[in-house]
């Protein structure tokens, strides 16, 4: 008999019904190996979970007041956060079936009939009618000897578990998601400030290009004046494709929180969020700390107790079954003693010959269980993978940050001697165009790193849990 291994020890036939013995391996959580600190840590400060890592609404530390406003709508309103509840819901309402199945089944029934006939008794001039009755009830057990509903139930209280961590995994991703949205939005306000200073430092050198050229000046001949308008132009045509992106960031915002573009309208601000520090605390924590390392991890224990729900399908099935009450006939004292009726029974199932199948249904919960086992480990490496890629990102974009901070200073210098230069009649055009065109790739750049900075930020938050725990998950 493949596959089954007892809990217990010996069983005496007699005993079996009262023996609650499980088959089936018992679960224990697989070793992963996990090392002491982060590779990439350098710059950051290592603080245990209860310490110093983020916890509840940690979207506060961007001092985002938009941000504070629409992250609590996600849990709420949002419809894949939603979807995930419902299917919480259903997991727990599984639980609830299989835990009946330890119970008997009790029924109650009763008939009423009226018959008539040559040989019933003459009522009110020769009518011949009977009435009969019966009032029963009735009770069944099948007996869960070897573990099979316990399995069960151990089963769908995993898998509850791992849909409610699923649950908590999806809102800290809508909402991570909608914090990355929301710094997006920012940056495109941002850029767009800068296309507008850009549309105005080339309306200002068209300008003098224009006046120096009317004036005859050598420095601007008419093909500097159309460079320059031209520079214009191109400007002011980004300025207006900026607007595309904004329009998209701000409708995937409403959808985020449930509401229909239309009904949520937010404002241009100058205001970016503001970039925090997150201790990374050490890489065991994240076995306690990730959402979906518990889904993960319960969805394996759930695995596990199937491998039993199989195993217990080798033996026989027992069941008890009783039933009490009165049957008259005629129905005129029913409820007599004498009437009274009664039985008990007992009954036992068990299969002989499958043709291989139980065996492959135990071979096939052993292959899912290995599987999950695959899929837990699997999640932990990419858990460790996805916080050592915040770290390094945020360590080596702070140091981009810095540099360009230099960078754009010099370039904003420098066009602004370009142009004094120009309007001196030193230096051509070109000088000109190459300064501004340096000074605002420069501050693009630097916005670009600013909006990795926030969003890595981010990442990292969610990547060590959010402040989700473990412990939040209930024991059905």
């Amino acid at each position: 008999m493949s596959g089954g291994k007892f809990k217990c020890g010996g069983i005496l036939f007699a005993a079996m019904p009262l023996a609650g013995c499980l088959v089936g391996p018992s679960y224990h959580r697989p070793d992963v190996p996990v090392a002491p600190q982060y590779t990439e840590l350098a710059g950051w400060t290592a603080a245990a979970p209860a310490d110093g890592a983020p916890k509840g609404d940690w979207w506060k530390d961007f001092h985002d007041d938009l941000l504070d406003q629409l992250e609590p709508l996600v849990a709420i309103s949002n419809q894949t956060v939603r979807q995930n509840y419902f299917n919480y819901q259903a997991a727990l309402a599984e639980v609830k079936l299989a835990q009946s199945e330890l119970f008997p089944t009790i029924g109650l029934t009763g008939s009423l009939t009226r018959s008539g006939g040559a040989g019933a008794p003459s009522i009110k001039g020769g009518s011949h009618v009977v009435n009969a009755g019966s009032l029963e009830a009735s009770g069944s057990w099948t007996l869960d000897v070897w573990g099979q509903v316990r399995r069960l139930i151990e089963e769908n209280k995993a898998t509850a578990q791992a849909d409610e961590a699923t649950l908590a995994n999806a809102t800290l991703s809508e909402q991570s998601l909608l914090a990355t949205t929301l710094i997006d939005l920012r940056i495109a306000d941002a850029n767009i400030d800068l296309a507008q200073a850009t549309v105005d430092a080339y309306r200002a050198s068209l300008a003098v290009t224009e006046s120096q050229g009317s004036a005859g000046v050598a420095s601007s001949p008419p093909s500097a004046v159309i460079t320059a308008r031209v520079a214009l132009e191109t400007a002011q045509a980004s300025l207006i494709g900026l607007g595309v992106a904004r329009a998209q960031y701000a409708h995937a915002i409403a959808v985020l929180v449930g509401k229909n573009p239309e009904d949520l309208e937010i404002p241009h601000s100058l205001v970016m969020p503001t970039l925090p520090a997150v201790p990374a605390g050490v890489p065991s924590t994240l076995l306690q700390r990730r959402p979906d390392i518990a889904a993960a991890e319960r969805t394996m224990a759930a695995e596990n107790a199937a491998v039993g729900v199989a195993v217990a399908a080798y033996y026989p099935t027992l069941s008890l079954s009783a039933a009490a009450g009165f049957s008259q006939s005629p129905l005129d004292g029913l409820l007599h003693a004498a009437n009274h009726v009664w039985s008990l029974g007992a009954s036992g199932t068990e299969t002989l010959i499958d043709f291989g199948y139980r065996h492959a249904e135990v071979l096939a919960a052993k292959a899912a269980y290995e599987g999950a086992v695959a899929s837990y480990r699997g999640t932990v490496l990419n858990a460790f993978a996805d916080v050592e890629n915040d770290l390094s990102n945020l360590t080596i974009l702070a140091d981009q940050a810095q540099a360009l901070e230099v960078a754009v200073a010099d370039a904003k210098r420098g066009a602004q001697i370009a142009l004094d230069e120009f309007q001196a009649g030193t230096v051509d055009y070109t000088t000109v165009a190459v300064a501004q065109q340096t000074q605002f790739a420069d501050q693009q750049s630097a916005l670009g790193v600013q909006q990795s900075r926030l969003v890595d930020a981010v990442s990292l938050i969610t990547d060590l849990g959010g402040g989700w725990s473990t412990a939040q998950l209930h024991d059905y």
